[in-house]
């Protein structure tokens, strides 16, 4: 066996005893050769232990969320003119953790320290954590090398060709993906692991799944562009003719997760479904929707979402209210008595200038929308932790035959009530600490105690995979092969509004199905990822300042104060546009639907060719 080395954390014999979080916890502290990692089962694992973290670099919840300040779903509490997408932020490009598992496979097969049953599912787990590392890296990219099982040693002077491999083209590398989760599942156990944060079988159908259904809607959307985006040799752009072939799989693998994985969708609390959806989200604890996370768990392992997010009268540390939601995906929130199901729809609250609509109490106007929006979304008049959440921007005062609002400093009064609350809105772009937008993330935020210090920080875990996306994968591969009428389509896309509370659908739309992904999945990591497979994101966000889409909105709620009027002590609301903290709409170019190839990969590859529109 050769002589290379591993980082390896030394364990002694308590690892094989340790739970699946345990396993996950451990970290590299010492340089150890292949022969000794080989030759001892509990190096073994914790190896193995070690590619979690690497798989998890740059991903949400713990430093992330800028990110979702540059889509649709949030704004940041200060002045920000982002306009055009970096084509390259969420870029994975990483053949150094490429070699590194196939290192361990090498190292795995050859060992005698572990029994032919016993590599099986660690085989499995890294074949299954390699394809993930070549799924965010096509998707990002596009086709490029893969280089198997090899495992190469470069000796300097030596003819490096041999090294320098041809990118693959777009369906290949996506069929590698598929087979490479197919042959996983066949190893691994289909048992549930500790807080799901060790991938098992059916992780690896699900991988396959959301790969097929990538695949398939490349191979659709991409050519029903006027110019679709493509190479010569295909390393980007998948022929229309693979599409149903994609689907198919998706729709085959998403089943089987459906039908026969100890998953479910968790609907426990059928009196209260906005609580229901936000623990099925977001609390481990006997929880049944989520098949693998990137888990969190004190102490040792913590991140700062919760501090960073906490509205700011209910802060436990320095900093607060980074993300202020906009109203562009409240909105998506369907009314639960719409007579259009399935499509989210503008509040009506008339105008300050005209005839304001009124309501009993701050929450009044969202308590009637699809209850994930108070699982997502904190709202004016909702709660966390036991304790309301007061969004108010200002008073609505009664001036003759006029409204006229009234807006102040962050908890300040006027007519002996509050003017404007600690937690905002308010129009400053350079007040930091406080919303903007009159909304505040409720999935992710943490009730633990403490868990906003910095001291110690949230154990939020951060879900890849779930069960609603195993029926809304299959809904959306069967609408695809068979229409909107498809039994299969609707029956998996109702069962995930049953779940939610709202109105079941009698055919379905590709809108439909948009609009089941954008509120079912906020700020998951869906949205970007989708618009960019649909070809729609250069549509959505197209920089046009009157395009809705485009820009960023808000809504500021006013408190009545005027004494004698029948609507004293009612609320009233306003959209504001975000112009103010915000001026840029979202451009989306052509450019963007692919990261570049770095120029020091292709000086090092002549092999690689550029992708379009670099």
């Amino acid at each position: 066996m050769k002589k290379r080395c591993f980082y390896i954390a030394i364990l002694a014999g308590a690892l094989l005893n340790s739970s699946c979080q345990d396993f996950l916890d451990q970290k590299p502290d010492t340089i150890l050769t292949n022969d000794q990692v080989f030759g001892d089962p509990n190096l073994i694992r914790s190896a193995l232990a070690d590619f979690y973290d690497r798989i998890s670099w740059g991903q949400r919840p713990g430093g992330g969320q800028y990110d979702y300040t540059v889509l649709d779903e949030a704004i940041k509490y200060d002045f920000d003119q982002f306009n055009s997408f970096d084509r390259n932020r969420w870029r994975v490009y990483d053949y150094g953790l490429i070699r590194s598992f196939n290192q361990f496979l090498q190292g795995l097969n050859e060992t005698d320290a572990l029994t032919d049953t016993e590599k099986a599912p660690l085989i499995g787990e890294v074949r299954l954590l390699r394809a993930w590392c070549y799924f965010n890296t096509c998707r990002t990219l596009g086709g490029m090398p893969i280089v198997g099982d090899e495992v190469f040693d470069y000796v300097p002077g030596v003819d490096v060709t041999a090294l320098q491999f041809p990118r693959a083209t777009e369906a290949e590398m996506y069929d590698y993906i598929i087979s490479e989760c197919q042959a996983s599942a066949e190893l691994m156990s289909g048992d549930k692991t500790t807080n799901n944060a060790r991938a098992n079988k059916w992780t690896a159908k699900m991988l396959a799944a959301r790969a097929a259904l990538y695949a398939g809607s490349l191979a659709k959307y991409n050519n029903m562009m006027p110019a679709p985006i493509q190479t010569a040799g295909r390393e980007v752009g998948i022929e229309s003719a693979r599409a149903n072939g994609y689907y198919e799989t998706a729709l085959a693998e998403a089943t089987e997760v459906i039908e026969q994985s100890p998953y479910e969708l968790q609907d426990r609390r059928p009196e209260d479904k906005a609580l229901n959806f936000y623990e099925a989200v977001c609390v481990k604890e006997a929880n049944t929707e989520v098949i693998w996370a990137r888990d969190y768990i004190f102490p040792g392992q913590t991140h700062g979402f919760t501090g960073a997010n906490l509205p700011t009268s209910m802060a436990q540390d320095a900093n607060t209210s980074y993300l202020s939601i906009l109203l562009n995906l409240v909105e998506e929130f369907e009314p639960i008595n719409t007579t259009t199901p399935g499509q989210g729809s503008k509040f009506e609250v008339g105008s300050f200038g005209g005839t304001p609509q009124f309501f009993e109490t701050a929450s009044e106007l969202f308590e009637s929308r699809d209850p994930r929006l108070a699982g997502t979304v904190l709202y004016p008049g909702s709660t966390f932790a036991g304790a309301e959440v007061v969004y108010q921007a200002g008073q609505l005062n009664r001036e003759g035959n006029a409204w006229m609002k009234r807006e102040g400093a962050a908890n300040s009064t006027a007519n002996g009530q509050l003017l404007t609350s600690e937690n905002g809105p308010i129009f400053n772009s350079a007040l930091r600490l406080v919303n903007k937008t009159g909304f505040g993330i409720r999935k992710f935020l943490d009730e633990t105690p403490a868990a906003g210090t910095i001291g110690r920080g949230s154990e939020m875990w951060e879900p890849r995979f779930r069960m609603a996306e195993a029926y809304l994968i299959a809904a959306e591969a069967a609408f695809e092969l068979n229409g909107g009428s498809n039994a299969v389509a609707l029956s998996n896309i109702n069962a995930v509004r049953a779940r939610a509370g709202v109105q079941p659908l009698t055919v379905l739309t590709f809108e439909n199905i948009v609009h089941e992904r954008r509120v079912e999945f906020a700020f998951e990591d869906h949205r970007y990822w989708d618009l960019l497979r649909w070809r729609r994101a250069h549509i959505v966000w197209n920089g046009n300042p009157r395009n809705e889409q485009a820009g960023r909105r808000g809504l500021w709620p006013y408190r009545v104060v005027a004494s004698g009027d029948p609507n004293n002590g009612k609320w009233a609301f306003e959209v504001r546009n975000m112009d103010f903290i915000y001026p840029n709409p979202l451009y989306f170019e052509l450019r963007h639907y692919y990261s570049e190839l770095d120029n020091g990969w292709l000086n090092n590859n002549p092999k690689l060719v550029r992708n379009p529109y670099q």
